[in-house]
């Protein structure tokens, strides 16, 4: 089976301040069950950046977001194993943490959470890895 993407999209003019002229997908569909999901953060499927100064509201996208993929490959959240968590601050373990529970309340994945000096644009103050496997 071909790799399926979904919501291709060139970078160029995406991201302000940015000239970065790349062909990516959003998700890529692999061996028909693995989703492989692009760095989840504040930015709505649409481009529009959520939750400036927020890391919480920042998170609530993110997850809105992988709700969003998942089910367009006809997954649930159900179907994640692993969330890489990834923050500029300690302080915002508590708001993104919590706000991620809410999301995956019952799923219990696996996960691991770095403190790290920067992501790719400044206003962003989280980002989500996140491993999906659609059972067969």
């Amino acid at each position: 089976m071909a790799h399926e993407r979904f919501r291709r999209f060139n970078t160029m003019g995406r991201w302000p301040n940015q000239k970065i002229d790349y062909d990516v997908s959003l998700m890529v569909r692999a061996s028909g069950r693995s989703l492989f999901i692009a760095g989840l953060t504040g930015f709505d499927l649409d481009g529009t950046f959520h939750g400036k100064d927020d890391p919480a509201a920042q998170a609530d996208q993110a997850m809105k977001n992988l709700k969003i993929l998942i089910e367009e490959a006809g997954g649930t959240l159900e179907h994640v194993c692993k969330v890489t968590t990834y923050l500029l601050d300690r302080a915002h373990r508590d708001p993104v943490y919590n706000t991620v529970a809410r999301h995956l309340h019952g799923i219990a994945p696996c996960g691991t959470g770095l403190i790290i000096s920067g992501l790719a644009m400044a206003d962003m103050l989280v980002e989500f890895d996140v491993d999906v496997v659609i059972p067969d």
